[in-house]
């Protein structure tokens, strides 16, 4: 095993990951120790708030009709194949861009966030809530942030990537 990939990887995983992965807990901790299941307020009117709520399902409560044993062993399933994906990135592309590194460190951060949270309490807990006039987007929290900012870098990348080789 390559050593300096190795290093790399650990690297990041301590300047990036872990500090994300502890943000989202601390958060979600704070949320749970302070507002009961539906409780909340408003932090911008009309804009802004934070609601305890759980999701037993994947984002926008998909799969929370699945009984609570094939959620967990899917989401942990899930989990283990991006933990896969990220080394591998890692291992493979030792002069992968910055922006690649950033993303796989972001998608692990969020995916052991909402993996935590399941296995504490059978269900992830959200309590970012936007909406703008009668629109409300669905209730997350900190690692699905984590990983949506990554699919945003993941698709910039891939456009800079295409721009390169068509050149």
């Amino acid at each position: 095993m390559d050593t300096a990939r190795l290093k790399t990887a650990l690297l990041w995983g301590l300047l990036l990951t872990l500090p994300c992965y502890v943000l989202d807990q601390w958060t979600k901790r704070l949320i749970v120790s302070s507002l009961d299941i539906g409780q909340g307020f408003t932090v911008i009117p009309g804009f802004f708030d934070i609601i305890h709520t759980r999701n037993p399902g994947a984002a926008f409560s998909l799969l929370q009709s699945l009984p609570e044993t094939y959620r967990t062993l899917f989401f942990t399933g899930v989990t283990l194949v991006a933990f896969v994906a990220v080394f591998f990135v890692f291992f493979k592309a030792s002069r992968a861009s910055v922006v690649l590194k950033l993303t796989m460190s972001l998608i692990v951060a969020g995916a052991i966030g909402n993996l935590t949270d399941r296995y504490l309490f059978n269900e992830v807990v959200d309590f970012l809530s936007f909406s703008v006039g009668s629109f409300r987007w669905p209730t997350f929290n900190l690692a699905d942030t984590y990983i949506t900012l990554a699919m945003v870098g993941l698709i910039i990348s891939s456009f800079g990537q295409s721009a390169k080789k068509d050149l």
